[in-house]
């Protein structure tokens, strides 16, 4: 079967590899790939930063924003042939530390947790692939193809989870979201907000264009320049960017009891100046916290597939910008100005689920 592998640690490596079926060890649930999203994640393993290969081989098959249709499922399974499916990225570690023991493998505590396509599994950029069932997650049938947005949903479902828990050591009542950035996390992160009805604003660099437009079609106040003229008093920011001017920015705006929460990643190589004191001084008499949210355990998985299923289809679809068969695997690589979210379509969508 085809699969698209890179050797990890060699940059420019990526290329179409002819891989054996998928070994029944793996999992009792077969699934044939359907389409798999292309993020900064991937960008960054193909061009040798990091990315680690399972035990025993020199490759690891890329993607882990996948849409799948299962095959094969025993009695029992959760899932039956036919169901549109998703596979959780991050697996337990085989020790396994408590967090782990208790379904959070998004919070490990020894650093001992496989990722598929990212670290020591393979990913789900291949024709087929085996699971065990509480590794997979079903999404709506009426979703289609948008289905393959879940992974990245659960990113923000993570976050708002973990939002609202810090929210709860005070009385919380929170009103208006600051969202930073227009990329494929922050949309969805605005989407969440706007199904909890809260005011919802959207900062990000370009004028014009789709991002703003996406944003209007929610609801929410697109706006661009600094992020103090984008609203007041903001109860909880969402920095979606990574980058660090904008993580400090956003700090610094925060209202006084609120939250901000990181979910983007930056370049380590990135450095800006700030006022330490002002900060920490600020964080501490104004009571605002900040945490940092990422990757997700199947509740995250779960309350992001009731968020998509719950949201305009038609505004969902306009996400997708591209999509490109696997065989031209480098166009979805290269970014373009106009891009949202990249996919790459491995099969066609079976006509009972279109």
């Amino acid at each position: 079967m085809r699969a698209l592998a890179v050797v990890p640690g060699t940059a420019g490596s990526a290329a179409i590899a002819d891989l054996p079926e998928p070994d029944p060890r793996e999992g009792a649930v077969l699934v044939e790939t359907l389409s798999v999203g292309v993020c900064g994640t991937d960008e960054e393993i193909v061009a040798g930063e990091y990315g680690s290969p399972p035990a025993g081989d020199d490759h690891l098959v890329l993607g882990h924003e996948s849409l799948g249709r299962v095959l094969e499922a025993p009695p029992g399974a959760g899932v039956r042939p036919g169901d549109l499916v998703v596979g959780i990225v991050r697996r337990p570690d085989p020790v396994p530390c408590y967090a782990c023991a208790a379904g959070e493998w998004d919070a490990c505590r020894n650093g001992r947790y496989r990722e598929h396509g990212i670290k020591e599994l393979h990913g789900f950029l291949r024709e087929r692939y085996r699971a065990e069932p509480d590794a997979l997650v079903r999404v709506a049938p009426e979703l289609g193809r948008l289905g393959v947005l879940l992974e990245p949903t659960t990113i923000v479902a993570k976050a708002w989870q973990q939002i609202d828990a810090a929210g709860r050591r005070s009385s919380w009542h929170p009103r208006r979201v600051l969202v930073v950035g227009a990329g494929p996390i922050g949309l969805l992160a605005a989407l969440l907000a706007v199904q909890r009805s809260l005011e919802v604003h959207v900062v990000d660099r370009v004028a014009g264009g789709l991002k703003p437009e996406l944003v209007a079609r929610l609801g929410a106040a697109y706006h661009e320049g600094p992020l103090a003229e984008a609203c007041e008093e903001p109860d909880v920011v969402l920095e979606c960017t990574g980058l660090p001017d904008l993580v400090f920015e956003a700090i610094e705006v925060t209202g006084n009891g609120g939250v901000t929460c990181l979910t983007g990643i930056g370049p380590p190589s990135q450095r800006v100046e700030l006022d330490g004191g002002r900060l920490g001084r600020s964080l501490v008499l104004e009571n605002r916290l900040v945490l940092g949210s990422v990757n997700a355990n199947r509740t995250h998985y779960e309350a992001g597939a009731a968020a998509l299923a719950a949201a305009d289809l038609a505004w969902l679809e306009r996400l997708v910008t591209r999509r490109v068969p696997l065989g031209s695997f480098g166009d979805a690589l290269a970014r373009r100005d106009e891009d949202v979210k990249v996919v790459i379509d491995l099969a066609p969508l079976p006509e009972a689920s279109r």
